[in-house]
């Protein structure tokens, strides 16, 4: 999963930069790869990242548990 990851990563890399350099060179097709590039990040690399990541650990670690509320209703009763 992390070749992969950095395979996609390079990949958008490579289309960013592609397409600039068509914009660069007065080509109308430059817009074009900057997009799919982004598209790219967006729809792709960056879920397979979180899921990479996120894959084995306990989500309850990472939510934050405000009971306040409720403490100050059970004072002020």
């Amino acid at each position: 999963m992390k070749y992969i990851l950095r395979f996609l990563l390079f990949s958008f890399f490579a289309l960013v930069i592609y397409g600039y350099y068509l914009k660069n060179i007065n080509s109308a097709d430059g817009d074009k790869w900057v997009g799919l590039g982004v598209l790219l990040l967006a729809l792709v690399l960056m879920p397979l990242f979180i899921y990479h990541r996120y894959r084995n650990k306990n989500i309850k670690d990472y939510v934050l548990k405000n009971n306040a509320p409720e403490k100050e209703k059970s004072e002020n009763q």
